[in-house]
């Protein structure tokens, strides 16, 4: 594999397009589902993982109308769903983000996938809908926090409260991180507290930076990303 942490998103390597995220990867450099991702390997109690590698497609929709149904999530929650038929039990994360918003998260390189799939719900569900339904993945950046001292990493940049009663497993809440405006979803791994932090792409690395520099008394290590990656 080659390292290349200047190339652009989307240029090519060996003649193959790669794409690449916002936030410089931490040395070793490799190359999973098309993506220039870090093959850094971290045991810390504490980690962030750059996850901008992720299928995100964003939806529109009334919020109390039938295609909000059919998805089934609402406004600040975020659930593991299946929407596929054919997709051989793959699940995508389903967060309610805003009024009327939804954003799917799924495995990188799905996007084209998960918006056609959403389209077609629209088309069954609210034929008579206004329903948007836009990729966003190479748009904006996201990354994934996990471990016992996540919401303590958090509070020392975000004045929003995570504490278990108000923001449980499942939770979705934008809310500033280090000034930027995010997208925070709480998706707990194997029972450790885990937030997937989604913002605009050019905050990415600037939000990323902060996030290590706050958390390095907490002994924070950087993960890097492996698919299925949610």
């Amino acid at each position: 594999m080659s390292e290349h942490p200047e190339m652009a998103d989307g240029a090519a390597v060996g003649g193959t397009a790669v794409a690449r995220s916002p936030i410089a990867p931490a040395p070793p450099v490799r190359l999973e589902a098309g993506w220039q991702v870090s093959g850094c390997r971290s045991d810390a109690p504490l980690t962030i993982t750059d996850c901008t590698p992720l299928a995100k497609v964003h939806l529109r929709a009334p919020w109390n109308g039938a295609m909000a149904k059919a998805l089934g999530v609402p406004f600040g929650r975020a659930c593991r769903e299946s929407p596929d038929p054919d997709a051989n039990g793959e699940t995508w994360l389903v967060v309610g983000s805003g009024p009327g918003e939804w954003l799917a998260l799924a495995p990188a390189g799905a996007a084209a996938h998960v918006a056609a799939r959403l389209g077609k719900i629209a088309a069954d569900s609210a034929p008579d809908e206004f329903v948007s339904v836009i990729d966003l993945t190479h748009g904006r950046a996201l990354m994934r926090v996990t471990g016992p001292d996540a919401a303590e990493l958090l509070a020392r940049l975000c004045g929003a409260d995570l504490h278990d009663d108000m923001t449980p497993d499942g939770a979705a809440l934008r809310a500033p991180v280090a000034g930027v405006a995010t997208d925070i979803v709480r998706d707990d791994r194997a029972g450790v507290p885990s937030y997937l932090v989604h913002c605009e792409r050019s905050s990415g690395q600037y939000l990323f930076g902060a996030l290590v520099s706050a958390g390095e008394s907490l002994g924070i290590g950087i993960d890097g990303f492996r698919p299925p990656g949610l």
